[in-house]
């Protein structure tokens, strides 16, 4: 990352990886509506979104807490860390529904490890997703792979705002679950892309037309 541009927000990678358009939407244009998901999930973070610390059997286990990397680029919060008596530093996201393993809620985990570790010198192996409907935790292991997907995804948020260019819809079954759904109007702008590509491979400008 150039000094001169500003850090990727840890959310901006979680919503990229499940659709770039409603990344662009959310931190492009700066667009958001709620539904019955995001209601959820904002009612799970309030357990957590008061910043401050407990002490519990000996791991003392921050709320809220700030993150951010210069080497990385980006920024954020971490519903939870805890730091463990034999020095593991362990962060928990917070998210609702049940128990299964996402890919965009692993990489946001990936990016505050990251930045944990940026932060305070020391290595994060793992963390862990805790799924609200079902009280149990899945931990996930801070893979070189998932680095270099935050690496990769954090560069293609900041090539789209640098373009100004909205990504085009997706139209598929990630949709029904989007708040952003009648903003987007995914069905709307699939169709009129697939017209234009008709019209483009029907009418070249190589084609002449006879007088």
């Amino acid at each position: 990352m150039e000094a001169t541009e500003d850090p990727v927000p840890l959310s901006a990678l979680q919503h990229w990886i499940y659709c770039p358009r409603q990344c662009g939407l959310i931190h492009l244009e700066q667009q958001f509506e709620d539904n019955v998901h995001t209601a959820r999930g904002q009612a799970v973070h309030h357990l957590v979104d008061m910043p401050g610390y407990e002490v519990k059997r000996g791991v003392r286990v921050e709320r809220a807490l700030p993150l951010w990397s210069d080497r990385f680029g980006l920024i954020g919060k971490a519903d939870l860390v805890e730091f463990h008596p034999d020095g593991r530093i362990y962060p928990v996201e917070f998210k609702h529904g049940r128990k299964r393993g996402r890919i965009h809620d692993d990489i946001q985990l990936a990016a505050q490890a990251m930045c944990l570790e940026d932060m305070l010198g020391r290595p994060v192996p793992q963390g862990a997703i805790y799924h609200a409907s079902s009280h149990r935790r899945r931990e996930v292991d801070i893979t070189e792979d998932l680095r270099a997907l935050v690496n990769e995804t954090a560069d293609a948020i900041r090539a789209m705002l640098a373009s100004g260019i909205l990504p085009p819809p997706v139209n598929d079954a990630r949709c029904r679950e989007c708040s952003l759904r009648e903003i987007c109007q995914p069905e709307m702008l699939a169709q009129q892309i697939q017209m234009d590509r008709l019209k483009q491979y029907l009418f070249s400008p190589d084609d002449e037309i006879s007088p």
